[in-house]
């Protein structure tokens, strides 16, 4: 199973992409975590890639793209992949596409979460973060024992400026402009499917996993 999670900041990429990949038997490939293991490895890629972010500069397609098919050619990566946080462009689409097409492989479906800004807003409003030792905490649906307190260490829990909802409708905005061309090059090679985000974890999760049976259902019909 090669799969990849598209969807706007907020939407649950993260938390959908590890719970599909436990359930295919699959790795959950997060080009956050793909970068800071070439970091830590201190591969040629990843000493590159680190020099960019050091200097608080975006990290250049080529080499994205060197990090994300070191990952995928490693043997874990066999079976397939739930692929989280790439491709963010249309010339990162293609490059997998050429990844793929080189070990005579494709992917199996893209899976396009659907969430409204509303909802992307809400959920974003919740976020708390301990200013002290950096837990995660959000007011509905994971709240602090004690209002405004970390749990773990009793430090001041604050909003970041990423969750405010004139950032969120921002970055919203900068995705759609990036994502959009990336969303017609997947539909117009029949692998897009769209699921809406909106619902539970477990709700969307089974969204999901019903999609992509469906697609593949009709690809060996057809």
């Amino acid at each position: 199973m090669r799969v990849v999670l598209l969807g706007p900041p907020g939407a649950g990429k993260g938390t959908q992409a590890a719970r599909l990949a436990a359930t295919w038997g699959v790795p959950h490939v997060s080009t956050g975590d793909a970068f800071r293991q070439a970091v830590a490895e201190g591969t040629p890629l990843g000493k590159l890639a680190q020099e960019y972010m050091q200097r608080g500069e975006l990290v250049p397609d080529q080499v994205v793209n060197g990090v994300v098919a070191a990952r995928l050619a490693r043997d874990d990566c066999a079976p397939g992949f739930v692929l989280d946080g790439y491709p963010r462009t249309l010339p990162q689409a293609e490059a997998l596409e050429g990844m793929l097409e080189e070990r005579g492989l494709r992917l199996d479906a893209v899976v396009d979460l659907t969430v409204s800004e509303e909802e992307l807003v809400r959920r974003a409003a919740g976020r708390r973060v301990c200013s002290r030792c950096g837990a995660n905490y959000h007011l509905e649906f994971r709240p602090p024992r004690h209002a405004g307190r970390c749990d773990l260490c009793g430090g001041e829990l604050v909003q970041r400026e990423d969750d405010r909802a004139e950032t969120v409708s921002r970055r919203l905005a900068v995705y759609r402009r990036q994502t959009a061309p990336l969303v017609e090059f997947y539909r117009e090679r029949g692998l897009l499917v769209e699921v809406d985000g909106g619902g539970t974890v477990e709700e969307v999760t089974l969204a999901i996993l019903e999609a992509v049976d469906g697609r593949l259902g009709r690809k060996g019909g057809s």
